[in-house]
């Protein structure tokens, strides 16, 4: 690895396989130790936080302090380390005798953190030494030239916000998506056309029921996309299913009957957190009185739910690092706390949590909007009018206009799936309630929501 190569590598930012120091250290036996009982990495010295250049040049003295770091840990261990121009880089490999310790502690790398272990833990979580995760394994079937999906790839780019300053492939290999030239399981999941021609089961189905219980469907969609994508899709299916209270005072707010921030935590943690080597779907039901979002589990047996809900048994290490690179996921552990102080904001009963061994469920229960309102519960006062009853289809015109202020009534008709007839007619309805408007001539003008 050249300089220019280098600083690209730098440009895709801390995470997984990578961290940067500005120098040599006093934790820097915890990173080295954190690194070798994950998948390896490397320790750029000379490198701020943010990414910025300080520079470091490393003496013999201290090449062989950091040799010395590494051979006292137990097992012992070696490192290589070079030094490119003013940048100095350790290069840590997986271990070959995991778990490794430092001073009687063991470390490993989750997401862009370094993690205190017991020996248990590490332990547990390798199960067989030598045992890669789901997630790492190498996708034999997989071809890039035919299987890779540009648009998933320009996607989780711009969300981690990482400039394709190298090649494709290198890039990937930079951040762990690839080894050996093959995808792993983690990049089939982020990068794949089709989710089922590699996993049948790594889908995800929402189902809207009639009722309380299961006994008539409504609606039912599966989405076999890329993992971002499987999740946008998820959101926006729950969105349009469940209701939306509009609040007017001097301007106009939407609230979803449920918070969205605590839909997209469930649905993180589905991703993030199920067995994929289960044959089985994450599912997404709906019904009149609650939400429930279902995902294939196992942990060992002494794992209890207190011990999910504490957060410290995180599934699928890499691919939940992956997450967070791409903005989708925060810390580890913290997903369980967030999803409990949106549903306390929004003055309604912390979700439901379940672990049966096989399934992991979380469910939120639906607020009767009639009775007990969001603008009743947190006491508003509304000095013009309140809630607007808006209907399915009606939801689904406002989000066409949102994505497309000039859409035609036509195009309307054909993506939200009904008559023309029917889609003048709602909008009618809409501009009565004064939640759109017409601006300009029907030919020239556009559609704007009311705010």
């Amino acid at each position: 690895m050249d300089k220019k190569e280098l600083l690209e590598f730098i440009k895709t930012g801390e995470g997984y396989t990578l961290e940067f120091k500005e120098n040599i250290g006093s934790n820097l036996g915890k990173e080295i130790c954190s690194f070798a009982n994950a998948k390896g990495g490397k320790i750029v010295l000379g490198v701020k936080d943010d990414g910025s250049i300080k520079g470091c040049v490393l003496s013999n003295s201290d090449k062989s302090k950091i040799q010395d770091i590494a051979r006292n840990m137990n097992p012992p261990f070696r490192v290589d380390i070079k030094q490119i121009d003013n940048l100095a880089v350790i290069d840590i490999p997986i271990g070959a005798n995991k778990p490794h310790s430092i001073n009687g502690h063991f470390f490993l790398r989750i997401g862009v953190n370094s993690q205190q272990l017991n020996r248990d833990e590490i332990k547990e979580f390798f199960q067989d030494e030598g045992l890669i995760p789901f997630d790492e394994k190498l996708n034999k079937e997989f071809d890039i030239s035919k299987d890779f999906n540009k648009t998933a790839y320009a996607n989780f780019l711009k969300r981690s916000k990482i400039s394709a300053g190298l090649s494709t492939a290198k890039l990937l290999a930079n951040i762990g998506f690839i080894k050996n030239n093959r995808m792993t399981n983690a990049g089939v999941l982020f990068f794949c056309k089709d989710v089922s021609k590699f996993f049948l089961n790594s889908h995800i189905t929402c189902v809207l029921f009639q009722g309380t219980n299961k006994s008539i469907i409504l609606d039912k969609q599966e989405f076999n996309f890329d993992l971002i994508t499987n999740y946008d899709k998820a959101i926006e299916y729950m969105k349009s299913k469940l209701n939306t209270e509009f609040y007017i005072k001097k301007y106009r707010e939407e609230f979803l009957e449920l918070p969205e921030n605590a839909l997209r935590e469930a649905i993180l943690n589905a991703l993030a957190h199920r067995d994929y080597f289960s044959p089985s779907h994450i599912q997404i039901n709906i019904f009149n009185d609650k939400v429930e979002i279902i995902n294939p589990a196992s942990f060992p047996s002494k794992i209890t739910i207190a011990d999910l809900l504490s957060g410290s048994h995180p599934k699928n290490r890499f691919l939940f690092s992956m997450m967070q690179r791409a903005d989708l996921a925060e810390e580890v552990g913290s997903g369980i706390g967030r999803m409990k102080s949106e549903m306390d904001a929004y003055k309604l009963d912390p979700p439901k949590f379940e672990y049966t061994g096989v399934w992991f469920t979380a469910t939120f229960n639906r607020p009767d909007l009639q009775a007990n309102s969001y603008q009743k519960r947190l006491g508003l006062k509304v000095t013009e009018k309140v809630t607007e009853k808006v209907t399915e289809n009606q939801q689904a015109i406002i989000k066409q206009i949102k994505n497309n202020p000039t859409i035609t009534a036509r195009e309307m008709s054909e993506i939200v799936g009904i008559s023309e007839r029917k889609i003048k007619s709602n909008i009618a309805k809409l501009k009565e309630k004064g939640l759109i408007k017409r601006i300009g001539s029907d030919k020239g003008g556009h559609w704007e929501i009311v705010r």
